[in-house]
């Protein structure tokens, strides 16, 4: 395949970045698409140019780390499939292919593709955590959990936190991935004595990070590699306006209505 690159190059620190173009005349079709930008980058390093950076790690569609916007869309074209689980097939032979970083505000470049998302990790520190002493591992059906309650934190706890949704958000908003971690936890009765303390502080800190509003465009989920819903943004919404008005703090048993 011959494909034509257009890689977002910016400077570590530097406050712009511009395009430039690179050209791959003999792309496998076989070859994930990070396995195609290491080919570029060997072969820059080989004509002593600096190589293209870009985040990866399992490269297997379970940590996160390859978030990039791939022709405009977070991932890539595919749905429900990580960067690094995309393949070359997936394009046809003389596209241009157009690279960049994750757009937000909350998400500042480092170098080329690569972005900082500690936003996420001070959102997860807020709150998303059980702080009770719950001693040694009980055993698997010691805590009665109905099914619809396990499969939905299940659900939600699927989320990989690769930031694909504030790319996807017109607004940059962090919502689906905040009421993800929010729901989880929410929905399980381990969670439940932190159940609205945890939204307040979750939602506080999203807020403090310059992260934007969201307006129910539903870009996130359709973004999303794990099809995250955007069922547990409105499940955030309902427990966040009753820890703000002070009717949710009195902890209730989730068996069949924890949302």
């Amino acid at each position: 395949m011959r494909l034509t690159l257009h890689v977002w190059r910016q400077a570590s620190g530097s406050p712009s970045g511009r395009f430039e173009r690179y050209d791959m005349p003999d792309a496998d079709e076989h070859m994930s698409f990070l396995e195609m930008l290491d080919v570029l980058n060997n072969r820059l390093i080989e004509q002593g140019k600096d190589p293209i950076a870009f985040e990866h790690d399992c490269r297997e569609g379970i940590c996160g780390s390859c978030g990039m916007v791939i022709n405009g869309r977070p991932h890539g074209p595919v749905q429900r499939v990580t960067a690094c689980q995309l393949h070359m097939r997936s394009f046809k032979d003389g596209d241009d292919i157009w690279l960049e970083p994750w757009r937000a505000r909350a998400f500042p470049v480092l170098k080329d593709l690569v972005v900082d998302r500690s936003a996420f990790d001070r959102i997860i520190q807020a709150g998303g955590y059980i702080s009770i002493r719950t001693g040694a591992a009980p055993d698997a059906n010691a805590v009665p959990i109905p099914k619809r309650d396990a499969d939905s934190a299940m659900d939600a706890a699927a989320c990989i936190g690769c930031g694909a949704c504030v790319a996807a958000c017109p607004n940059g908003s962090a919502m689906l991935f905040t009421a993800a971690k929010i729901s989880h936890l929410g929905l399980l009765p381990q969670g439940q004595p932190e159940r609205f303390s945890r939204v307040l502080d979750m939602v506080g800190t999203m807020d403090e990070e310059g992260f934007g509003s969201c307006t129910n465009h539903g870009s996130c989920e359709a973004a999303c590699p794990k099809g995250i819903s955007l069922d547990f943004i409105a499940r955030l919404n309902r427990d966040l306006i009753r820890a703000t008005l002070g009717k949710g703090m009195e902890v209730e048993a989730p068996a069949g209505g924890a949302g």
